[in-house]
Parts: C-alpha cells; sequence; structure tokens
C-alpha cells in the first residue's frame, strides 16, 4: 500500500456532527468509532465522543476527524487549511458552495486568480479553512510553454 497524507481534523465535543457534514457535502463512506467502543477513555462523559472517524470518497478523499478529549488542550486551528482542486469546475463549486453556506463564511469569493485558475477560500461552520481551485488547462499550458 502507498503511504498517503490524508487531513486529520481535531474537535472539541462535535466530532460527529462535523464529520456527518462532510459526508454530506463530499458523499462516501463515513466510520465512526467512540471512546467507549474501545474503553479509550475512564471519563463516562466520554464514551459518546468520536476517537476515530474516517470518511472515504470515491474520488479518493480521505478525510480523519476526533473529539479532543477532556484532558487534553484543544486549540481550534486557523493555522491549516484544507485544499481541495482538480478540473471538474461544477463539482468544486458544489463543495464550495456547501462548505460556505449553512453557517459557513466565504473568504475569497470562487472567481478568476491572477494564475489563470477559477479559485475561492471559506471557512466551514466548524471553523475548517478550505481553499478551492478549478484548473485551468489553458494557464498551466502557458506556463510550461514560459
Amino acid at each position: 500500500m502507498p503511504t498517503t497524507l490524508n487531513p486529520y481534523l481535531g474537535f472539541r465535543d462535535n466530532a460527529r456532527d462535523a464529520m456527518n457534514f462532510y459526508q454530506s457535502v463530499f458523499g462516501g463512506e463515513l466510520t465512526l468509532s467512540t471512546f467507549g467502543e474501545f474503553q479509550a477513555s475512564e471519563d463516562p462523559a466520554e464514551a459518546e465522543k468520536i476517537m476515530h472517524a474516517m470518511l472515504t470518497t470515491t474520488q479518493g478523499l480521505v478525510l480523519m476527524g476526533a473529539d479532543t478529549p477532556n484532558g487534553m488542550e484543544f486549540s481550534g486551528g486557523s493555522s491549516i487549511s484544507i485544499s481541495l482542486s482538480g478540473d471538474d469546475e461544477t463539482e468544486l463549486r458544489g463543495y464550495y458552495e456547501k462548505l460556505s453556506g449553512n453557517g459557513g463564511n466565504v473568504t475569497v469569493p470562487m472567481e478568476q486568480a491572477p494564475w489563470g485558475d477559477v479559485f475561492g477560500m471559506c471557512t466551514d461552520r466548524f471553523g475548517v479553512a478550505w481553499l478551492v481551485n478549478v484548473n485551468n488547462p489553458q494557464a498551466a499550458a502557458g506556463q510550461a510553454a514560459g
């Protein structure tokens, strides 16, 4: 099996809601495991919290996440962004609209970027920052020729 790099998101008490939301955006198969299922916490209040979640989509995206245990410091991050890119503008705009809607926030509208692609940024309702880039084959060909 090749080595893969997968985003792993940390949450405070809302990993189940967040991962279900991401499944509604991207589709795919979602598996959820709780701290209670694996006797991974002695705190009864954590029994139903998510110890590990994994969303695997038909497009090849693997997104993981978990609730941060009460005994660990949680720092919601603005230093990490997740990038989605590809050639299918309809698909990528759909993700952008779903991620930025329903309590999310548009940071940069989806529009033509100086490098020739269509690009936008948003933050979803769980505080995760997303960058969405639609590749422009003509722009890439021009850069390769130059």
